[in-house]
């Protein structure tokens, strides 16, 4: 009996060492060397790619707010910003957004909802104060709560307000674009898609050139 206690004993010691140490340090170590970026959270000095921003907020002197920047999913924008004083999270930050902590979640708001109607009809006044005819994706909230991702054709119906806000050329805004679309994983998996922040990005380098 005491022969296989200590057995069991040393076992437990073992995995403990090997799967609780040894495996996880040597997991992070291999991350550490062949992905560093995706490893540190995907972070460059305006944010992570993974996590969508709240670009509605975006100081445009002499334009509407957030009219000189591309828009991702309205996870944090206008019926769903948040909001500190209703102690509403809003989306786009699991973290913190304006004040209050964040969540990952969908609104659940059904196809018969009057307040995903009143939310949707909010959003769509939204663009076209800006000279935007929206797609269906700038109107809809995504499944997570902080898609950091658009389309191809959420950029494009943009370009327009991005234009007149920041004096760059809708050719030019037309190349950036299909220099920041990224084909679909493998090849067939998804479809093609912009990362935003990083698309905002590029978006200043143009600007000053």
């Amino acid at each position: 009996m005491l022969t296989n206690l200590r057995r069991s004993v040393v076992m437990a010691a073992i995995c403990l060492v090997f799967f609780g140490f040894v495996y996880a340090l040597a997991g992070t170590g291999v991350a550490q060397v062949l992905f560093p970026h995706q490893a540190d959270g995907s972070v460059t000095a305006n944010g992570s790619t993974l996590i969508g921003q709240n670009w509605a907020a975006a100081k445009c002197p002499g334009h509407p707010l957030g009219s000189c920047v591309f828009h991702g999913r309205p996870d944090d924008t206008g019926p769903y910003a948040a909001n500190p004083k209703e102690d509403v999270s809003g989306g786009d930050n699991p973290l913190v957004a304006n004040g209050v902590d964040g969540e990952s979640a969908a609104t659940n708001l059904g196809p018969r909802s009057k307040v995903l109607v009143a939310d949707t009809t909010a959003l769509i006044a939204y663009w076209h104060e800006r000279g935007v005819d929206p797609t269906m994706d700038l109107v809809t909230t995504s499944g997570s709560g902080y898609d950091p991702d658009i389309t191809p054709a959420d950029a494009l119906v943009q370009i327009p307000m991005v234009s007149r806000a920041t004096g760059v050329s809708p050719g030019a805004l037309r190349r950036l674009i299909a220099r920041e679309t990224n084909g679909a994983e493998l090849g067939f998996l998804g479809s093609s898609y912009i990362d935003v922040l990083q698309l905002n990005e590029g978006l200043a380098n143009l600007e000053h050139q």
